[in-house]
């Protein structure tokens, strides 16, 4: 071996440090922090805009990997302001997190609960019920009409998922390297797929083969979509309520309202995705409210998690979750639509359908910012 082979064994791997969040509460800011790296580290010293401060560390300054630790820093900040927040470690090394403009954290009492859960319904609820007003007018019209609706929402969905994942991938640059955001996105998308193919399955099989539920196999099918249909934007609804939640939580007042308004017309089509498999076959009301309550109150849960304990680690999960469902959900309406439909998925109606159920999830989408 070589003279300066010994070396080669003697490099000492940099710290990592991720400031995952901060919260302002009355005369203190709270830095949350992990350990990244791949060795133990050490918090020497805190910082607010590069100007040292006295800080305690909770539960130690001594951090294993992947550990966590509160940094409680006893500090006068003002609202409106930016700041940033530096952690430095033994050896010298020095990790910062900025802050547009510091606002109280939302504490979670009642009034605060009621505040994001009125939120949430606005956003979820409130337009999915809307969007539920087409199903005695898709119930009336064609068979070529209604596969075109049936494409069109195959569009909406599509739509749906591809933007979950986008903001899926977005998220993962708010996360350590360490979580490796990308392979979870990748990996929850596809199991999510293959669970809900597995599960959906064996439930039409079982319900068909015990004769259950009084229906033939293409209403129990078209209703089995409507569920799992409810359920994938339920799921990715969860992920808006945690956009609206965050932006509301870290004080940013102009993204959150653009948000919910934008959130609020964008949603008012899912609706529609919802009813067109079962607008044929006679459906309580029952069960069409309960098809909304499924896709929308997952918007509140999301806006509670958001504003009150935002973890991007979280938001990721039920992005590729959500996205995972739904893209499930596309294939079973081809699927269906390829057996029990006249006309083919490759027809002119049924292709101006699927373009035009994108290109009014597009438009709508316009209104999001962030």
């Amino acid at each position: 071996m070589g003279p300066g082979t010994s070396f080669l064994y003697t490099t000492t791997p940099l710290p990592g440090i991720t400031i995952e969040n901060a919260e302002f509460k009355k005369g203190e800011i709270i830095a949350y922090v992990r350990n990244t790296g791949q060795d133990t580290v050490t918090i020497a010293q805190a910082d607010v805009n590069d100007r040292p401060w006295e800080a305690m560390v909770k539960p130690s300054n001594m951090l294993q990997r992947l550990a966590t630790a509160k940094v409680i820093m006893k500090y006068p900040w003002i609202e409106g302001v930016p700041y940033e927040i530096g952690i430095t470690t033994s050896d010298g090394t020095r990790f910062a997190y900025e802050i547009e403009a510091a606002a109280p954290t939302p504490e979670p009492n009642v009034e605060q609960l009621s505040y994001f859960a009125i939120l949430g319904s606005y956003v979820g609820i409130v337009p999915v019920m809307i969007g539920l007003l087409w199903f005695p007018f898709i119930s009336r019209i064609s068979k070529q009409w209604y596969s075109f609706f049936l494409s069109l929402t195959a569009g909406l969905l599509i739509f749906l998922a591809v933007d979950a994942l986008k903001e899926a991938f977005e998220a993962t640059h708010t996360i350590a390297g360490a979580f490796r955001g990308e392979v979870l996105t990748v990996a929850a998308t596809v199991a999510t797929i293959l669970v809900l193919m597995m599960f959906s399955n064996r439930s039409v099989t079982k319900t068909v083969a015990t004769g259950t539920m009084g229906v033939n196999t293409q209403q129990l099918y078209g209703l089995t979509l409507s569920y799992m249909i409810a359920i994938g934007i339920g799921l990715h609804n969860l992920g808006e309520g945690l956009a609206i939640g965050a932006a509301v939580a870290l004080g940013s007042i102009a993204l959150s309202k653009f948000l919910v308004i934008g959130f609020t017309i964008h949603n008012t089509t899912e609706g529609l995705a919802i009813i067109a498999p079962i607008a044929k076959q006679k459906t309580r009301i029952t069960r069409l409210i309960a098809l909304g309550l499924i896709a929308g109150t997952p918007t509140i849960a999301g806006t509670w998690i958001g504003g009150f304990t935002y973890m991007p680690v979280a938001s990721i999960l039920f992005l590729s979750i959500g996205a995972g469902a739904i893209l499930q959900v596309v294939y079973s309406i081809f699927n269906w639509m390829n057996k029990s439909m006249d006309s083919k998925i490759t027809s002119p109606h049924n292709v101006a359908g699927f373009i035009i159920g994108l290109a009014i999830m597009y438009f709508t989408g316009l209104l999001i910012t962030g």
